[in-house]
C-alpha cells in the first residue's frame, strides 16, 4: 500500500498541468491583497487557477481572517484559535473590489465557529461597503455553514448577495474521511435549501478522487437538487501538503464531462465540471447563464 507521502509525490496527469505567473496584472493582484492586508482563498488554499484568475485581475476574498476554526482533512488552510476580527476588512475588501474594477466579487471566508453568528455579520459588513462603494458589482458569497444557525444565515440573504454558494464538498459516505461530522451533511442541504426558499440563487461545489463512486455522486448530485440548488461546479481534488488527504483517482476530461451532462439532466440550471475546476472559478460566466435562463423564463 502506498504511503501518504507516496501519493503526495505521484505524478500528475497532464491535463493537470498549470502555468507560471508571468502577467503584469497577477503581481498587481497580490500587490493589492498585500498592501491592504487582506487574504484570498486563492492563496490559503492553494488554488490550481491562482496564475489565471489573478492574471485577469480578478481573486476570491477570504473574510475572517486567516484561521479556521475546523479542521478539513482536504483543505490547506490553517486551522487552529482564529484571530480577531479586524475593523476594517469590509472596507479594505470594498475598496480592493473598486480598484481592480470587479464586475463580479467573490467573497468567502474561513469558518469561525468561535463566533456567535459564525461569521455572519462580517459577511453582511463586506456587502454593504460594496454596494456603497461599488453598486454595480455582483456579489457571490460561499459561506460557511453558521453552525446551522437559521438567523445568521436570514441576515446574511437579507443584505442582498447575487448568489449564495456553499459548497457540500464529497458525497455524504466521505464526510468522516475528510474529518466532518456525517450529520454536517443534511444541515449544509437545509442552508442551500432555505436559501432558495429565500429567493436568492443557489450554488454549491463538489470535488472528486476522494474514494467516491458513481453510486455516491448520482445521489448527492440528486440530494443537492432536491435541496434546490440551481449552480454546480465539479472539480478535481489535488492534495495540496502531505498533510492533507490522498487523492484516491485523478478523474479525465471525458469523466467530467459525463459528470456535467447528468448535473444537467437532473435539473441543474448552469454546470462547470473539469480537472481545474474550483467553487469560484469563473464564477461570472455561471450567474450570467442564470441570468439568461431566468430572462428567457420570465
Amino acid at each position: 500500500m502506498a504511503t501518504q507521502t507516496e501519493h503526495y509525490k505521484q505524478r500528475k496527469p497532464p491535463w493537470l498541468k498549470i502555468k507560471l505567473p508571468t502577467h503584469d496584472s497577477f503581481f498587481q493582484v497580490a500587490s493589492l491583497i498585500k498592501g491592504k492586508h487582506l487574504h484570498t482563498i486563492c492563496e490559503s488554499a492553494r488554488c490550481p487557477n491562482i496564475t489565471e484568475c489573478w492574471s485577469k485581475k480578478t481573486a476570491t476574498f477570504m473574510i475572517l481572517g486567516s484561521v479556521c476554526s475546523r479542521d478539513c482533512a482536504f483543505c490547506a488552510v490553517p486551522h487552529g484559535t482564529p484571530h480577531p476580527l479586524n475593523a476594517d476588512e469590509a472596507i479594505h475588501v470594498a475598496e480592493s473590489v473598486d480598484v481592480m474594477d470587479l464586475r463580479y466579487a467573490v467573497i468567502t471566508s474561513v469558518t469561525r465557529d468561535d463566533l456567535a453568528d459564525g461569521g455572519a455579520s462580517q459577511f453582511v459588513a463586506v456587502i454593504q461597503a460594496i454596494r456603497k462603494k461599488r453598486p454595480q458589482t455582483r456579489i457571490e458569497l460561499l459561506v460557511p455553514d453558521f453552525k446551522g444557525d437559521e438567523k445568521a444565515l436570514l441576515s446574511v440573504i437579507q443584505a442582498g448577495p447575487d448568489v449564495l454558494n456553499h459548497n457540500l464538498e464529497v458525497p455524504e459516505r466521505l464526510y468522516p474521511i475528510i474529518n466532518r461530522p456525517p450529520e454536517n451533511y443534511c444541515r449544509s442541504l437545509e442552508l442551500i435549501n432555505r436559501a432558495g426558499r429565500q429567493g436568492v440563487i443557489t450554488k454549491s461545489g463538489l470535488m472528486v478522487g476522494l474514494g467516491e463512486n458513481e453510486d455516491d455522486l448520482i445521489r448527492t448530485l440528486k440530494d443537492l437538487r432536491g435541496s434546490g440548488c440551481d449552480l454546480l461546479t465539479i472539480g478535481q481534488y489535488l492534495q495540496a501538503t502531505e498533510k492533507n488527504s490522498s487523492v484516491v483517482k485523478y478523474y479525465d476530461p471525458d469523466e467530467f464531462s459525463r459528470l456535467k451532462t447528468k448535473a444537467l439532466e437532473l435539473g441543474f440550471s448552469a454546470v462547470v465540471a473539469g480537472p481545474l475546476v474550483r467553487s469560484s472559478y469563473r464564477a461570472h460566466r455561471l450567474y450570467r447563464k442564470m441570468q439568461d435562463i431566468q430572462q428567457r423564463t420570465s
